[in-house]
């Protein structure tokens, strides 16, 4: 039995009836063919069943068509049940199948995975880098900017880099929702907050602040980290400081998840005692007891946004430095 032969360079040249230098300039993605050349070339291509070397096409144009999303998290975060990260990874697959580029799915939750992605992306393994979340003064993405390397971030970075960034409307939304609380008479409202390390616990916490600040009501804050083991100590702790809280916003629906749970257990009624109010809309927030009220983010699209910004960046196009996408309130029974 005889294996078929992979079609070759010669032989879409023979096709298409160009010297083979005009269809590797073609297949390479070079510029300064005729359109008609190109046309022939492409057809010749498909009629073969035609595969380039994409190591070749790599040393030529200087690309490797791949693209990084790092995650400076730990994998059991990445992969929990929180929507956030697979919503980005969603978005940010469907813009580079669309233009025909790969993924490469890199976690920095610690200090020699963080290392890692700096000397592989340092090392012009991918032709841009896209960064889920970010933790502190990473200088990584301003590092990366600065060799050239076009870089897109979820958030503003907080050492001050001038890198491009794509974000909902953290303080927007939560204002919002605090305001709901207020109309609703609620008057000792809490705060479960994210993490200060992170623009959006950051500025999740802003929204809140100012908005009770500027109702003239107090203050009552508890931390905890996104997850629902932070939601619940941080609720407890609530309970015991401010008895008399009338309601709640934890700043993601998975502590939202852990307030309602640890008030039904105190035996505090929702939302005739405790309104709550989460941010995320993930899935299962119109399935909690009661339902939760909670802030829809546009998670999928924001992976989406920043992939097209950054493939602009690539492609040399102008673009919007930071990028706001809208979030929006979304009124269930906990409030």
């Amino acid at each position: 039995m005889t294996t078929a032969q992979r079609p070759t360079l010669e032989a879409v040249a023979r096709r298409a009836g160009v010297s083979r230098a005009t269809v590797s300039r073609v297949v390479n993605g070079s510029t300064t063919v005729a359109e008609s050349i190109q046309e022939a070339v492409r057809r010749a291509v498909e009629e073969l069943g035609y595969v380039p070397n994409l190591a070749a096409r790599s040393l030529v144009t200087q690309r490797t068509d791949s693209v990084a999303l790092v995650m400076p998290e730990a994998a059991t975060r990445v992969f929990s049940d929180d929507q956030v990260f697979p919503g980005i990874i969603r978005g940010a697959a469907q813009e580079l199948e669309a233009a025909d580029k790969q993924l490469v799915l890199m976690l920095a939750g610690s200090p020699a995975g963080h290392e890692r992605v700096e000397r592989y992306t340092t090392g012009r393994h991918v032709d841009g880098v896209l960064f889920a979340s970010l933790h502190g003064e990473d200088p990584l993405p301003g590092r990366l900017a600065r060799l050239g390397i076009p870089v897109v971030c979820s958030g503003r970075p907080l050492d001050g880099a001038e890198v491009p960034y794509v974000d909902v409307d953290h303080v927007g939304g939560v204002s919002r929702a605090v305001r709901y609380l207020i109309e609703s008479g609620r008057r000792r409202i809490a705060t479960i907050a994210g993490p200060q390390d992170m623009v959006a616990g950051i500025e999740r916490l802003d929204g809140y602040r100012d908005t009770v600040t500027a109702a003239g009501l107090p203050m009552l804050v508890a931390y905890g980290d996104f997850t629902r083991e932070s939601g619940t100590a941080a609720m407890r702790r609530l309970l015991a400081d401010h008895p008399d809280l009338d309601a709640v916003f934890a700043a993601s629906d998975l502590m939202a998840h852990a307030a309602l749970r640890t008030l039904r257990e105190a035996g505090r009624r929702v939302p005739q005692d405790v309104a709550v109010i989460g941010f995320d809309d993930i899935e299962t927030a119109a399935y909690t007891e009661p339902p939760l009220t909670t802030i829809r983010q546009p998670i999928v699209e924001l992976g989406r946004a920043m992939t097209r910004q950054l493939l602009r960046i690539a492609a040399g196009e102008p673009i919007e430095h930071a990028l706001m996408l809208p979030t929006e309130l979304v009124v269930r029974d906990s409030a």
